[in-house]
């Protein structure tokens, strides 16, 4: 009988050891698509849609707890590469190297585009120059526009000063790629976040800052809003060699976001490495829903699955 009761018991042992591990039980919270525990990497240019978009989700699924960890594009992808967080929201998708690191690593990474965001270029209330051509841009990352003066003779500013929102930031690594650059002339430099970017500019009519559109965007956002009061948004000419008298410049709007006519646009990812079907896959078919799609669209940027209405006015 001791043998028998030995041998039950044994059995049940080994069926729940089997169940928990089958549920995810391996020293971590156990969670699925609604519920659960997860922390996600959140480049810093999306930290203010991405606490809309959680203060929903939170919202709807009460027994899901998400915890951000807010930093630099590189800094995110790095722990996500590390497995210190499963989940992340950057203006990027995996490059293939990336990619291949994981599958070597037994992950398989999955990428959900959820919005097209577009870089910013903000200056002083009082600076009278809110249109840049491309060239002119271009140029002050190349180092050839150093001074206001090149950009307008009549204008009195002095040497120009540009500034990211932070090193390695998502900002900072799409133009290294856009204009195949490997470091910065010396007019720029980074801040340690986005809200030091906006209050230099406000203090400095010289300055112009470089920041996620959706920063300044959403009217509906205290932060947003109150960044938007204190700054003006540059327009840019749509393309290389579009400098002639006459030309159109355009504002990062959604509409121009959307076509790509705004010259200086990029997908936004959220990307999970989970191998089962966990919170941050849930997370991920939130975002890329009705609900985050919506709140996207009142952030400033393009939604990736819902349309963008124009309405024409007859003058």
């Amino acid at each position: 009988m001791k043998r028998l009761h030995l041998y039950k018991l044994l059995i049940a042992v080994v069926f729940f050891t089997t169940v928990y591990s089958c549920m995810g039980g391996s020293g971590k919270d156990v969670d699925g698509p609604t519920y659960g525990h997860i922390r996600i990497g959140i480049d810093n240019s999306y930290k203010l849609m991405m606490a809309a978009q959680l203060d929903m989700f939170h919202y709807f699924y009460k027994n899901a707890t998400v915890d951000t960890l807010v930093d630099s594009e590189t800094n995110i992808i790095n722990l996500f590469l590390q497995d210190t967080i499963e989940v992340m929201v950057v203006g990027r998708d995996l490059t293939p190297e990336q990619l291949q690191y994981l599958r070597d690593n037994s992950y398989n990474a999955r990428s959900t585009r959820v919005a097209i965001d577009a870089v910013a270029f903000v200056v002083n209330k009082e600076n009278k120059n809110t249109n840049f051509y491309y060239d002119q841009i271009r140029d002050m990352f190349l180092g050839k526009i150093t001074s206001w003066d090149q950009i307008d003779p009549k204008l009195r500013l002095g040497d120009i000063r540009l500034l990211f929102d932070r090193s390695g930031s998502s900002n900072v690594n799409y133009f290294k790629e856009k204009f195949n650059l490997q470091e910065f002339p010396s007019s720029f430099s980074a801040a340690m976040s986005n809200e030091e970017v906006i209050k230099y500019v406000e203090e400095n009519k010289h300055a112009i800052g470089i920041v996620s559109v959706n920063w300044i965007s959403d009217p509906a956002d205290s932060v947003s809003h109150n960044f938007l009061t204190r700054v003006q948004t540059a327009a840019i000419s749509p393309i290389e060699g579009s400098n002639t008298p006459g030309e159109t410049f355009y504002q990062p709007f959604q509409y121009y976001i959307n076509d790509r006519t705004y010259p200086f646009t990029r997908d936004v990812y959220i990307v999970d490495r989970q191998t089962y079907s966990g919170l941050g896959h849930g997370l991920s078919a939130f975002m890329a829903g009705e609900k985050g799609q919506t709140i996207i669209l009142q952030s400033g940027m393009v939604p990736a699955a819902l349309p963008v209405r124009v309405i024409k006015f007859q003058e």
